[in-house]
């Protein structure tokens, strides 16, 4: 489609495109999320061990989804953005309902992988288009407000898959959240205006050959900033995606509550809580930074400090609402790290670079945080059974996660010693 170029000076128009793009983000977690809360029940059915349950959720997952990520993100900064996003949420909709389908552990790793590849196309294109129509002192905040589409995601898919388990079946809860990303894909595709790539620095697009994938590698590489940066997500991601994986697993079998009570409570805290997080993260991020750049690194280090006695205590607690209490902490400040990171990464790049970037960055966060996060919590879980029993998954996740929560503040530290001289070198 074409645009004109004022179309994205109006900031309904601004807003609009950014409400659209964060409801994407949210089906994509939706879709992405219900597994975990249906996991138990998909256990019993299909006779499943812990370790595969994480490679379904974890690596099998992520593996594709960062595989897919790399070429459709270039596609990106070449081509029509809006049409990939609305086919990628097609697409990734389509393999959530049929997971209902399934009658065995592989068809079910195979629809999996399809969500996976779908959803390879949908934040790398959105990331780009944000970028363009907000100002570099806005970015952060618009990509936090997109990303609060991750919780708004993880507190339906919680919601509504632990009330339709539990009232209905998990093969009927695919079926229920994959039927409405159809719809909003259309949305997308005849609503959504593609923008003028540059637009809000009032920037030209540099002509000539696109800008391969060697060179967007090397310039982020480069910068040491960037190197902490994205080990800090990543470990971060890790955590988060682990929790978010096994956490419904772990109130069933340590504290014995119903799906529907656990989804309730969830949905509120890695939910609504996540949601203002992760907002709220990029926002004072954006404030402090006025003063020092190196705020944007330092904020998702200082939370995460602040998260690691909680996750302890989350763990270990004998009273399941005692632990729901324990787990606010956490719940709200898990992801600030996710829009300063993406803001500071396009900050190190040019405009026919954003794409990629966002991709090689969620490479890296989706190959350690998604893929070996969900999948390595399951197989410790299943070594310790032997000793811990019906336990095990408790004594898993508090041998990990805290530890590698404080790994992921260390590496946020160090990324600021050099984020300031990094960003003054980013190319046109």
């Amino acid at each position: 489609m074409s645009l004109s170029p004022n179309v994205y000076s109006r900031r309904s128009s601004r807003y609009y495109a950014l409400g659209l793009l964060t409801l994407v983000y949210t089906f994509n977690f939706v879709d992405r999320q219900l597994l975990a809360i249906l996991q138990e029940s998909i256990k019993a059915d299909l006779l499943l061990s812990d370790s595969q349950l994480g490679l379904l959720t974890g690596f099998a997952f992520a593996v594709f989804y960062v595989l897919a990520g790399i070429p459709i993100a270039r596609w990106a900064d070449r081509s029509n953005r809006k049409n990939i996003i609305a086919l990628a949420i097609g697409c990734w909709s389509f393999m959530t309902a049929i997971s209902g389908l399934v009658q065995s552990y592989t068809q079910l790793l195979l629809a999996r992988i399809g969500v996976g590849v779908g959803e390879a196309g949908g934040s790398p294109p959105a990331h780009s288009i944000i970028s363009d129509i907000f100002p570099p002192e806005n970015r952060a905040s618009a990509l936090a407000f997109y990303c609060t589409g991750i919780n708004i995601g993880v507190l339906v898919g919680f919601l509504f898959g632990g009330w339709l388990n539990e009232v209905f079946s998990w093969r009927v809860a695919f079926f229920v959240v994959g039927a409405p990303g159809l719809i909003i894909a259309l949305i997308v595709g005849f609503t959504l205006r593609e923008p003028i790539r540059g637009f809000s620095e009032n920037k030209s697009t540099p002509t000539g050959p696109q800008v391969s994938y060697g060179v967007v590698f090397s310039t982020l590489w480069n910068r040491r900033s960037f190197r902490h940066i994205a080990a800090g997500a990543a470990l971060n991601a890790f955590a988060t995606y682990s929790t978010s994986s096994w956490i419904a697993s772990f109130m069933i079998r340590s504290h014995g509550l119903s799906t529907g009570e656990i989804g309730t409570w969830l949905a509120a805290i890695m939910g609504l809580g996540g949601a203002f997080g992760v907002f709220f993260g990029g926002y004072i991020a954006e404030r402090l930074a006025l003063k020092d750049v190196r705020w944007y690194v330092w904020l998702p280090s200082l939370t995460g400090v602040v998260c690691i006695p909680f996750l302890v205590a989350t763990y270990l607690v004998s009273d399941p609402y005692h632990s729901f209490y324990l787990q606010i902490i956490p719940g709200i400040l898990f992801n600030v790290y996710i829009g300063n990171a993406l803001a500071m990464t396009h900050g190190l790049v040019g405009l026919r670079m954003r794409a990629l970037s966002s991709a090689i960055l969620f490479f890296i966060l989706n190959i350690i945080g998604l893929g070996l996060g969900p999948w390595l919590v399951g197989v410790l879980s299943d070594a310790l059974a032997p000793t811990f029993g019906i336990e095990s998954l408790r004594y898993a996740m508090v041998f990990l996660i805290p530890p590698v929560m404080c790994w992921s503040a260390l590496h946020f530290y160090l990324g600021a010693n050099s984020l300031a001289s990094d960003l003054k070198q980013a190319p046109d």
